[in-house]
């Protein structure tokens, strides 16, 4: 078994299958050494877990139900990578991550919405998986999706 299937295997996690597109575009792209993906939605089965935008109160998605979102979005999005590379052991750096959370006005909370994917990510690839990363605020993503992550990786 190869290195990261074992540690995924260790880890419990299930890579999903690769999330079809929602509209005009490709899961992930390969240019040199370097795999980029497209945003990645927590879709589970097809459908998004929940819909709106995540804060503190009444309707709200709360920012814990939003960083378990940000780790979906990041397993679909090493999904995508490992459609492209045909093995995740051929990674050799997280190299960047980008997450998107649909925010209500008076939430901050960003940056720990986003370690769902980064933490993950640490999980899997150890220092192989500490990466550059933003973590923006939005007014609505799509599909009304509370989070949205990409990432960029390096391989051999």
């Amino acid at each position: 078994m190869a290195a990261v299937e074992a540690r995924l295997a260790e880890l419990g996690i299930d890579l999903p299958s690769v999330v079809p597109p929602v509209a005009a575009y490709t899961p992930a792209v390969v240019d040199g050494n370097h795999v980029y993906t497209s945003g990645q939605l927590p879709m589970v089965s097809g459908a998004l877990p929940a819909t709106g935008k995540v804060g503190e109160g009444h309707g709200l998605i709360p920012a814990a139900d939003a960083k378990e979102y940000a780790r979906t979005s990041a397993l679909n999005a090493l999904a995508a990578v490992k459609s492209v590379l045909g093995s995740l052991d051929r990674v050799t750096r997280i190299v960047k991550v980008v997450g998107f959370v649909a925010s209500d006005p008076a939430f901050t909370g960003q940056p720990g919405v986003i370690n769902g994917a980064s933490e993950v990510l640490g999980e899997i690839f150890g220092e192989a998986g500490v990466h550059a990363r933003s973590a923006v605020g939005v007014a609505v993503l799509p599909l009304d999706s509370p989070v949205e992550v990409e990432i960029v990786v390096a391989f051999e």
